[in-house]
């Protein structure tokens, strides 16, 4: 079937299929049509062009709502159980992200929560979640284990991120974190859980075909570059592609240890140097950052302008889980982007759509207004144009998400 968007004030986002990513100087531009529309055919972009639109089996009327790009949010733990509001209050108290962690909270709360809770359970909760962030205009996501840290939880957290990908119009990705945190059992001999990682955990997830990537937490206070990269390599004989948390707490070396092992992207990055900036620019590996999590846990913001100023490409993702960002709305992100890490409009969106694509392993379908790519849209309310968006941080602008093709 045939479908026509019509009476686009602006389309955004256009690229060439040949343009997988934005970076440096080109992240500031954002190539668009005015008065135009655009042709879907099944679930795929066919065309599109400005004036007046050719005949389809159906019509949209954008109300001269501006189109672009679906969201592609390329690190989230939308996954998890319960919440966390009270660990909200010992931050407010004075409690940093490290000592809760010491305390037994943080992610070993969540753990101890996910462990109880059963898989249909999980996922009715998860359900909820990802049918949210559709609402804010995200059409690929990926996400985490990492709040099971037993063989049969982390299995159970990556079954119910397949469910989602099934059950919804999700582009879902998904990724093993099982070394997310340490458990309070082998705190005295981090080593011994590193091997209950490669010998038990990753072979289990990986005889059933339930990730795509594999990350690690490698940062101070969690595992250190070599047990990373062991890890890593783990997970690559099972063909899960590497990710890395990396350089949230500290100069911790994940950087380095990412690219070595050629990972997709590097995620965080609130504490980044000229050295690991040196490092970034001669890989393929997409830097994430996440400023939700900043935000929430009153972080320093990672040094975006400096990163493209330096001509590295960036991404932006939510990081949507219970204890550091609980939130999945990408509008939100996007404003935070321009707000506190200085990034102009057209940056904010290309981190947010065909970086983030990269970031999933998704930009030749995904993350861009291109012929042949899918049909993942967001049409706005009638606004002045595409630099409203990330100002408005505060106000409903999305008036309907298309995804695959279809209204949702």
């Amino acid at each position: 079937m045939r479908k026509i968007i019509k009476n686009i004030s602006v389309l955004a986002g256009i690229l060439d299929d040949s343009t997988y990513w934005q970076a440096g100087k080109q992240m500031a531009r954002i190539d668009t049509l005015e008065r135009a529309w655009l042709l879907l055919e099944d679930d795929l972009i066919k065309d599109f062009g400005e004036g007046t639109a050719p005949s389809a089996d159906e019509e949209i009327d954008a109300r001269r709502g501006i189109v672009y790009p679906a969201y592609c949010d390329s690190h989230t733990h939308l996954v998890y159980a319960g919440s966390r509001e009270d660990e909200f209050m010992y931050k407010v108290m004075g409690l940093n992200y490290e000592e809760i962690a010491k305390r037994g909270g943080g992610i070993l709360n969540s753990a101890r929560l996910l462990q109880k809770t059963s898989e249909d359970k999980l996922y009715e909760q998860s359900l909820e979640r990802a049918h949210e962030i559709i609402s804010y205009g995200t059409g690929a996501v990926e996400i985490k284990s990492g709040y099971g840290l037993t063989t049969r939880d982390e299995v159970k957290m990556l079954r119910v991120a397949r469910r989602i990908g099934e059950d919804t119009p999700l582009t879902v990705k998904t990724t093993f974190l099982g070394a997310h945190s340490i458990p309070m059992e082998f705190r005295d001999d981090p080593d011994s859980y590193v091997d209950l990682v490669i010998n038990e955990m990753i072979p289990a997830v990986g005889e059933e075909g339930l990730a795509d990537f594999i990350d690690v937490f490698c940062d101070r206070g969690f595992f250190t570059p070599k047990q990373t990269g062991r890890i890593l390599r783990a997970g690559a004989k099972y063909g899960m592609i590497p990710k890395i948390h990396a350089n949230e707490l500290a100069n911790s070396g994940g950087v380095q240890e990412g690219v070595k092992n050629h990972a997709l992207s590097v995620d965080h990055l609130e504490c980044i140097e000229r050295e690991e900036i040196e490092v970034l620019l001669k890989s393929e590996t997409m830097p994430t950052l996440l400023p939700g999590a900043s935000l929430f846990l009153g972080m320093d913001y990672a040094p975006a302008r400096k990163m493209m100023d330096a001509g590295l490409p960036l991404a932006l993702a939510s990081d949507y889980n219970p204890g550091s960002s609980p939130s999945g709305n990408m509008n939100l992100i996007v404003s935070l982007g321009m707000m506190q890490m200085k990034m102009l409009p057209a940056e904010v969106l290309n981190a947010a759509t065909i970086n983030g694509a990269y970031a999933m392993g998704i930009e030749k379908t995904h993350g861009s207004i291109t012929k042949g790519k899918v049909a993942n849209l967001i049409i706005t309310k009638r606004i002045p144009g595409i630099n409203y968006i990330p100002y408005a941080y505060g106000s409903k602008l999305i008036d309907r998400v298309i995804l695959n093709g279809k209204l949702i």
